[in-house]
């Protein structure tokens, strides 16, 4: 950091919550903390308490800036340090937040696409591994783009809310309809897919695919 700071890069990193810095956080003097609103995802805002100050950082030998950020609670707190003294404490925590959402994508692809378990060593069948696991992601994101408020929902919870159910499937010269077990998400299912119901498909037959509510479970 020390170099970068040397070459004049801006830099906008976490530091680790060590038990001293703890100890710290909670001795902060109440007046310097204040409440900011920051924007999340699907317009969305939260409100966060923010702790601004400059601090002297073994190492980088000078002071550095230090953004202690805590939530309602229920978090731990995180501690931003940057060596960008004029940039906006809103937008320091939007940019970091920008990189919180790419691990917790990645960390998402591992756990339920299974990311890191590759079929073959063979490159031809990393990268078609790769590729299917990126493109299931997306599809389970514009999924959820068509349910509303379950936008922000994980693909694992999706799956399980939406995805993991039985059906009778009645295969028919030009519509195949798929008849759901109730479910009690199926309602939003049943009154989001007929905007598709025009749609053809010709991996399967340009047939269409309706989905319909059948009367058990």
């Amino acid at each position: 950091m020390r170099k970068l700071d040397q070459d004049q890069v801006k830099f906008i990193t976490i530091r680790r919550r060590g038990k001293l810095l703890l100890e710290r956080i909670v001795n902060l003097p109440a007046s310097g903390w204040k409440n900011i609103r920051v924007e999340c995802t699907g317009n969305k805002q939260r409100m966060l308490r923010v702790y601004d100050e400059m601090v002297f950082l073994k190492g980088y030998d000078k002071d550095i800036r230090q953004i202690t950020i805590t939530g309602n609670g229920k978090i731990k707190p995180a501690i931003i340090i940057t060596n960008d003294t004029d940039l906006q404490v809103e937008l320091i925590i939007s940019k970091y937040a920008r990189r919180w959402m790419v691990e917790k994508t990645i960390s998402e692809q591992i756990d339920f696409f299974h990311l890191n378990l590759v079929s073959s060593s063979m490159a031809i069948k990393v990268d078609f591994d790769l590729t299917m696991s990126i493109l299931a992601y997306n599809l389970y994101r514009l999924f959820s783009h068509e349910l509303g408020r379950y936008t922000n929902l994980t693909a694992q919870t999706l799956y399980d809310k939406f995805v993991l159910n039985g059906a009778d499937i009645e295969i028919g010269e030009n519509v195949i309809k798929v008849q759901l077990k109730k479910k009690r998400q199926l309602p939003l299912i049943l009154e989001t897919m007929p905007k598709f119901k025009k749609q053809k498909y010709p991996m399967l037959g340009n047939k269409k695919l309706i989905f319909e509510g059948a009367t058990y479970s």
